[in-house]
Order: structure tokens, then C-alpha cells, then sequence
């Protein structure tokens, strides 16, 4: 697997120039994440997002087993520490239209390695006809990710370089 970069910080503001050329529908309340060391910086998509009228939801992180539930928020929203170094909004609940999606890889299909705890599985599992739309480096796409039953391919991956939409 090609080792993932957080050399460049314009990757996060590329990202969402590319992702906003594909723009969401008006008013979709999108769910984003707050990003994690090594993860691409999407604070930058989540900001314009914003600008734009969008509803900006960020996970919480439930006992496992559980889907991810999200909470409103907005610049200045305070952040309540949670487990596996995330952070979640205080505020109330939302439901996503869109969901933004980390991810360790990511091959041509949209098929995405997650962090082996299922949460994102559920979640897209639990919201039927939510678009998806995975966020990551180039440096993470690799020839074939490993599938499961139950893993379902995201919409498109959106890195640095431009928006891949799935292919069958």
C-alpha cells in the first residue's frame, strides 16, 4: 500500500476545489469527519460547504457494534473529546444526505479499507440512498482493496488530485 503524505497542506484545499466542481444538492446536510493525523485535512470542504448553505454534520462515535450518529456543526461549536483520538460537536443530532467518508485505501472501484471497526459499514448500511463520497490522498489508491459481503463500494473518492468516481 503507497504510504500516505501530509507534506503538501494545500492537498485538503485542492480536495474541495475538486469536490465543489461536483457540487451537492442545495441545502444537503453533509457529514464530514474532523480529520485525524495522517488523514487528508477536509476542514477546508467542510468551511466552504458552509459558506454555501450546507448543514455540516460531524460523528459521533457510539459503543461498537453501532452505526455512527452526527451532530451540527458549525465554526466555534465546542468539541467533546471521544475515544480513538476523535472529537465529536455539542450539539444536537442531524442526519446526513451526504457522507464524507475516511478511508487507509481506496482502489478504482471505490472500494475503501476503513479502520477495521465497521462503523462506516453500518452507517452507510443504515442510511439507504445516502450518496457517498470517500476522502483520502492519491498516494492511498492501490490496485484491488479486499471485499466482504457486507462492504459496500463508496459513490466516488475524492483526493488532491481529483474526484474518481466508481467504475465497475
Amino acid at each position: 500500500m503507497a504510504a500516505r503524505t501530509t507534506q503538501d497542506p494545500g492537498c485538503g484545499m485542492r480536495l474541495a476545489g475538486h469536490v465543489l466542481r461536483h457540487p451537492p444538492a442545495p441545502g444537503a446536510a453533509i457529514a464530514g469527519f474532523w480529520p485525524l493525523r495522517g488523514e487528508i485535512d477536509i476542514r477546508p470542504l467542510l468551511l466552504a460547504l458552509i459558506g454555501r448553505g450546507h448543514m455540516v454534520l460531524l460523528p459521533e462515535t457510539p459503543a461498537r457494534g453501532s452505526p455512527l450518529t452526527f451532530r451540527h456543526w458549525r465554526p466555534g461549536t465546542p468539541m467533546i473529546p471521544e475515544r480513538f483520538g476523535t472529537c465529536r460537536p455539542d450539539a444536537p443530532h442531524g442526519v446526513p444526505d451526504l457522507l464524507l467518508v475516511p478511508l487507509l485505501a481506496f482502489d478504482r472501484r471505490c472500494n475503501r479499507l476503513g479502520y477495521g471497526g465497521g462503523y462506516y459499514d453500518r452507517t452507510i448500511a443504515a442510511l439507504p440512498g445516502v450518496r457517498t463520497i470517500g476522502c483520502a490522498y492519491a498516494a492511498q489508491h492501490v490496485d484491488e482493496v479486499p471485499v466482504l459481503p457486507h462492504d459496500a463500494p463508496l459513490d466516488a473518492v475524492a483526493t488532491e488530485t481529483g474526484v474518481h468516481f466508481r467504475s465497475e
